[in-house]
């Protein structure tokens, strides 16, 4: 593929205004093998050779040669470097060499269980292997055999936490012969599903302990900053880390894509002597106002049309499952212009779609049938597709080490292959923009974890105690937190004690059923079409207010549904069918009160706080807008009940100096802070391991507990995740990015790419650019 042509010819089209900012070019790497001593057993070094998989790379015979030691690993390495051989190996060696091993593969999918299924099944060939899948689509009829005779079990989370665990004696063959158990895609467990995942293994751990088995750890993860930490607190116990990649790789070509601006004139405004890093100072006539750039959906879905309108294999990854609907649906328009054969070789993918359908994708894509997929991140992790040319990014998903992980889906081969970041219009995409060194340079981050959080640990100590009554022993796996939390249990009542042990109280019948482990919400609204009462799916508590509000347009499986009405007793959303000519997104209203102040520091002179909070959200109304522009159409009021929740927040003190400025010129100090928090929670992702979404803020001019202005910045989850820690931690480089991005940024008082926020619950009302700089300034200095 010549890249370099291809870009060209782009760069030549007529939409084409200069969206190429920065080309990163990627050396291609040589590959390092090794050999092992002593060898494999040689049925399977003649599956491998037969395979084109010998001889082994060295993070592969690495990893070997340490399970050979009885230690658990981790591995580390990028994407398309082998790591699936890794425990693959391991399983099938043992088996050929003690038939009553067994091994379980946790995946945390059901499309990668599939995937990794058809691997064991290739890589086995003729070799007495027996392995099934065992998930939420395994027929009924046949899961007695799968229980008496699986040597390779293939599952995700949520089944062993439902499923498996709970029923353990029916398990008894499997869990007392259990050998390996893998953990693949690791980087995915963290926050509440990774918390959640933390406990589910304790779980695990004390299951097998009951039946004599004491398996050795696997974990396979795309590159993080503390590969080995993730682990630990995942498995809870030691584990060596495996991050050398011994793997091949071709050059890669990543292009960093800034949609042009949609309009640009002059506005006399008055000058306000600022200078951009090259010196060159605004007009004295007035600013340049660039209010908003282009679609960032409309920049993929022209820039996926044209890839594959010249036959390059691509998938488009996209933040959310509506606008994968929504770009294939564009560049299919596009194609069909053109080439209406094209257009029927492009396809949406996400993981509510039936098993059946994303099967048929995912093969189509394989075989070639299909040139490209616009996808959620469902495809993001290690799913074989087959070689694929290029990747588009439509938003930065939110880490370096995701946007890796998604480039890294195209160029399996040794040619080089191409990557797009497409920046949207947010303080953060936009500060990547303007500083693409910053992702090239920065480590990957770090995972964060929380597993200690009552809220989270506790309803996991009831699922333990259904599986077997805790003891005092316990303590060795769950950690130092579990007398306290057992006490606490205790004292509501839903653990009793015996003089030895703690049983469920006998209120309680099936706890596994109430805890959501991909989230902390313990309910589930249920989404049911009005017409034929027929159930469509199913929103975790945290997000059924936002979404399924009344008056809410909600997307499934690409149709759209208006939500006609919300029952809270019930917990259940009528929705019905709706044109789909405007989509909604709602406003809300947050408030925030201090319970406890856990620590505090000071960064020169000014005093930075971390504790737990009380927040207060209200959904207050809804906006009406319409696709692509994202024109506001209307606007409405709404009546329902707040989200109180408690949670882990930092805060920070703004100097007296520039309070004094403030108020001495009269300047808006409330939309100083309003922007500043903004822009904070807009960057702060880049520190941290999470999601915009993940995180919240409040900013006011006089706060009732600290009785004076105030800056919060809170985790979106009930007990907190440890977002707030990690930007306590860094609070200083988060200032000097957040002034970064407001500083630089092209527009005169403010736009989405840097204080304006699409989540604000006050319709971006009040906010001043310039007092916010004013403010990051002192903050800035007073570091210094």
């Amino acid at each position: 593929m010549d890249i370099p042509a291809i870009l060209d010819h782009i760069k030549r089209g007529p939409w084409y205004q200069g969206q190429v900012v920065h080309e990163e070019n990627i050396p291609p790497s040589d590959g390092t093998t090794a050999v092992l001593d002593p060898p494999l057993h040689p049925k399977l070094q003649s599956c491998l050779e037969l395979n084109g998989l010998w001889p082994l790379y060295s993070h592969q015979a690495e990893a070997i040669e340490i399970l050979r030691t009885g230690d658990n690993i981790i591995v580390a390495t990028p994407s398309a470097s082998g790591k699936s051989l890794c425990y693959n190996l391991a399983i099938i060696d043992s088996l050929l060499s003690d038939r009553s091993s067994r091994a379980l593969c946790i995946l945390p999918t059901k499309a990668l269980a599939q995937d990794q299924f058809r691997a064991l099944e290739l890589l086995g060939g003729d070799l007495p292997i027996r392995a099934a899948i065992f998930d939420g689509d395994t027929p009924y009829d046949k899961r007695a055999t799968i229980k008496r005779s699986t040597q390779v079990l293939l599952t995700n989370p949520d089944m062993l936490h439902l499923g498996i665990l709970p029923n353990h004696k029916s398990w008894s063959r499997l869990i007392q012969g259990l050998k390996y158990v893998v953990l693949d895609e690791a980087h995915v467990y963290r926050g509440v599903f990774g918390s959640h995942m933390s406990n589910l293994i304790r779980r695990l751990r004390r299951v097998c302990k009951l039946y004599g088995s004491a398996p050795q750890f696997i974990l396979c993860s795309a590159t993080i900053g503390n590969p080995g930490d993730l682990a630990h607190q995942l498995i809870g116990s030691y584990i060596r880390v495996i991050d050398r990649d011994g793997s091949p790789h071709g050059g890669r070509r990543f292009v960093f894509w800034n949609p042009p601006f949609l309009d640009q004139d002059f506005e006399n405004v008055p000058n306000k002597g600022n200078h951009d890093e090259g010196g060159t100072a605004i007009s004295n006539r007035g600013v340049i106002k660039k209010v908003a750039r282009r679609s960032a959906n409309y920049e993929a879905a022209t820039l996926f049309a044209e890839l594959v309108g010249r036959g390059i294999r691509t998938i488009n990854f996209v933040r959310t499952r509506k606008v994968a609907e929504l770009v294939c649906l564009y560049a299919k328009e596009q194609l069909a212009q053109v080439n209406p054969a094209l257009a029927r070789r492009i396809s949406p993918y996400r993981a509510s779609y039936l098993p059946e359908d994303r099967r048929r994708i995912e093969k189509a894509l394989f075989d070639g049938e299909l040139l490209g997929v616009s996808a959620t991140n469902a495809l993001e992790l290690g799913i074989d597709v087959g070689g694929l040319d290029a990747t588009i990014i439509t938003g930065y998903p939110g880490s370096v080490a995701s946007t890796w992980q998604q480039a890294g889906r195209s160029g399996r081969a040794a040619e080089e292959s191409l990557s797009v970041l497409v920046g949207q219009n947010n303080p953060l995409d936009q500060y990547l923009m303007n500083n693409p060194h910053v992702f090239f340079d920065r480590p990957v981050e770090v995972a964060l974890l929380s597993p200690n959080n009552p809220h989270i640990i506790q309803p996991h100590l009831l699922c333990a105690a259904y599986e077997s009554p805790l003891t005092e022993e316990d303590e060795s796996l769950f950690g130092p937190s579990y007398a306290s939390q057992v006490e606490s249990l205790e004292r509501d009542q839903l653990l009793r004690y015996n003089g030895s042990t703690w049983h469920l109280s006998p209120d309680t019948s099936y706890p596994a059923e109430t805890v959501n482990i991909r989230s902390n919400s313990h309910h589930s609204y249920l989404v049911v079409e009005q017409d034929s009462g027929v159930l469509l799916e199913t929103v975790d508590e945290d997000s059924a207010l936002f979404q399924l509000h009344p008056g809410a347009v909600y997307l499934h499986q690409g149709e759209p549904y208006l939500v006609s009405g919300l029952d809270h007793p019930s917990r259940i959303a009528q929705v019905k069918h709706h044109d789909g000519s405007y989509y909604t997104q709602s406003i809300d209203w947050t408030g925030i009160g201090i319970v406890r102040e856990l620590e505090s520091k000071s960064v020169g002179s000014v005093k930075v706080y971390l504790g737990e909070v009380e927040v207060t959200n209200h959904t207050v109304g809804f906006k009406k807008k319409v696709p692509f522009s994202d024109e506001v159409i209307g606007e409405e009021p709404l009546d329902l009940p707040p989200r109180v929740f408690s949670t882990v927040a930092l805060w920070f003190d703004i100097p007296d100096t520039i309070l004094e400025s403030i108020k001495g010129t009269r300047l808006d100090l409330p939309g100083g802070l309003h922007a500043l928090e903004h822009a904070a929670i807009g960057v702060l992702p880049l520190f941290a391991l999470c999601d915009r979404n993940d995180i919240g803020g409040v900013s006011t001019p006089f706060h009732p507990d600290t009785r004076k202005p105030q800056v919060f910045i809170y985790d979106g989850h009930q007990g907190g995740i440890g977002i707030s820690e990690r930007g306590y931690q860094i609070i200083e480089e988060l200032w000097k990015a957040t002034l970064e991005v407001i500083y630089k940024c092209e527009c005169s008082d403010g736009c989405p790419s840097c204080i304006q926020s699409p989540k604000c619950g006050n319709n971006n009302h009040p906010l001043d650019k310039q007092v916010a700089i004013d403010i990051l300034r002192v903050l800035c200095t007073t570091t210094r």
